[in-house]
């Protein structure tokens, strides 16, 4: 197909097979990709806004790969499929599945011992579900999307801002990826304030 998108910092690059990928074949630019990818994801909102979720429901693989295809499924074929091929951020992809079970289990031990407060604990799984960077694109999304899901169930009296979500732009994405980083380094209180901002 031969989409050449320019990418901003902390954005992943989208390869020639996963193009190939692509539903509409008239998207010519990232803006158009964006854009599209955004109607789409307003619809997996909506539908996770009519769910009434369980905890042992969401914190498994197949509820994360569902959470994907909704959010995406209009626009690529490999929505709610696990990335085949290694990106500039995340896990090996051999290993996403290992380590996507292992955030799993951790999430459940904190949510079960009050390792931390419930936003924390949200946050903690929402960075780690973007470090293992599960698919080949929209991870940053879909986790912040999980992490509103997993909240509604965990702390229903909380909602998260994400700095007014939809695709993070310009100053929002720098003061997101800047987060990220203190949280790489296992201190979360930007992140958390982020997204309470």
């Amino acid at each position: 197909m031969g989409l050449n998108f320019e990418y901003t910092d902390g954005q992943t690059p989208i390869d020639e097979d996963e193009c190939e990928g692509l539903h509409i074949k008239t998207i010519s630019t990232l803006q158009e990709l964006n854009e599209f990818e955004q109607l789409n994801i307003q619809k997996a909102i909506k539908w996770t806004l009519s769910k009434n979720h369980k905890l042992e429901q969401v914190l498994t693989e197949t509820y994360i790969k569902l959470v994907h295809k909704k959010m995406l499924g209009d626009v690529w074929d490999w929505a709610g499929t696990f990335r085949k091929s290694n990106k500039n951020l995340g896990v090996d992809w051999h290993s996403i599945g290992i380590e996507l079970k292992q955030l799993l289990d951790d999430c459940n031990y904190w949510i079960s011992n009050s390792s931390y407060s419930e936003i924390e604990i949200v946050i903690r799984f929402k960075h780690r579900l973007v470090c293992i960077h599960c698919f080949a694109n929209g991870n940053g999304r879909h986790a912040r999307l999980m992490a509103d899901i997993l909240l509604k169930i965990i702390a229903p009296d909380v909602t998260f801002s994400w700095a007014n979500n939809g695709t993070l732009r310009d100053q929002t994405r720098k003061k997101y990826i800047s987060a990220m980083k203190e949280g790489d380094k296992g201190m979360y209180q930007a992140l958390i304030d982020f997204a309470m901002s």
